[in-house]
């Protein structure tokens, strides 16, 4: 009887001093997307404890654990690359910084890129322009004016030039210690002034041009190539391509100015179609019936369409 108590008190200090595999320390490898491994479940559950990682916490190292890590990496100064190598996980296990830290957690813990669209980019490229990297409209459309922006901000600020506005871009441009491409902002006025000349001296090229659906060239114009055309080659405005998804872009002014644009409801519910308003009542726009040409606002077909202006400039 006692050699069997002996032999199971043995067993247990055996068992109790093995190491378990489902709790080795996360750091003892690197990881990387295809892998399988209860590291990587640690390693999810680090970064969602960090609000970089929002999904189920699994053992599989997918598309979204690799983008928690380049969240990570970019927030922290590391190369961006979404390999959980021995630099990041020392960062991630010894106070690398939380994607919800600093002045805005909802601006921190987003990366917003090219070929995005929202008020998160119409405020990006705002403070942008409010620190002279963006000239053109705010328009909520993240195009290449848009990621040149960024480029130049980052560049300047002495951050990783991706032209992906990260946490680290983000947080910098919160930071009233962000460089400034010029010492003021006093020329907003007459910036936007001059731009809507160009617009309007650059549209005025194409009177007389015939209508053709779908097209957005010299050649023929419909009214959402007409636009696009011209804001893209006067000022460098890329614009949505149709006018249902322009007109949920800009900025909605109660009246309009000389450079908006303005917006009418014809074949179908909503914005259907729309010119640039050049002053005194009159906008120019390629209609289907006369190409490109100047009409009244106060036209009696127009008038009863007229759904509003916004501001691109």
């Amino acid at each position: 009887m006692k050699k069997v108590i002996a032999a199971l008190t043995l067993a247990g200090v055996i068992v109790s001093t093995s190491p378990i595999v489902s709790q080795a320390a996360l750091g003892d490898q690197t990881l990387r997307q295809g892998m399988n491994h209860q590291d990587v479940k640690q390693l999810q559950q680090t970064l969602k404890n960090k609000g970089y990682f929002k999904g189920t916490t699994t053992q599989y190292f997918g598309s979204i654990t690799k983008n928690a890590v380049m969240a990570f990496q970019r927030a922290n100064g590391l190369s961006v690359d979404g390999i959980a190598g021995p630099a990041t996980l020392s960062k991630l296990k010894n106070g690398g910084s939380s994607a919800s830290t600093g002045g805005s957690s909802s601006s921190s813990s987003t990366i917003l890129r090219q070929g995005m669209k929202g008020s998160a980019v119409s405020s990006l490229q705002q403070k942008l322009k409010n620190k002279g990297y963006f000239s053109a409209g705010v328009t909520g459309y993240f195009g290449s004016i848009t990621t040149s922006a960024v480029k130049s901000f980052q560049r300047a600020n002495g951050l990783l030039v991706d032209g992906e506005a990260g946490p680290d871009t983000l947080n910098k441009l919160n930071s009233s210690s962000s460089s400034s491409s010029k010492p003021s902002t006093s020329t907003g006025s007459s910036t936007s002034s001059s731009s809507a000349s160009k617009v309007i001296s650059y549209g005025k090229r194409f009177m007389g041009t015939p209508y053709v659906w779908g097209g957005a060239a010299p050649g023929g114009f419909d009214c959402s190539g007409y636009l696009n055309y011209v804001y893209r080659n006067a000022v460098g405005v890329s614009l949505p391509r149709t006018v249902a998804s322009i007109y949920q872009t800009g900025t909605r002014v109660s009246s309009p100015q000389p450079g908006d644009i303005v917006f009418f409801e014809t074949y179908q519910p909503g914005a259907s179609h729309a010119g640039i308003y050049i002053g005194n009542g009159q906008f120019m726009h390629a209609g289907s019936s006369t190409g490109v040409t100047i009409t009244s606002l106060s036209n009696s077909y127009w008038s009863k369409r007229y759904l509003g202006a916004k501001r691109y400039l």
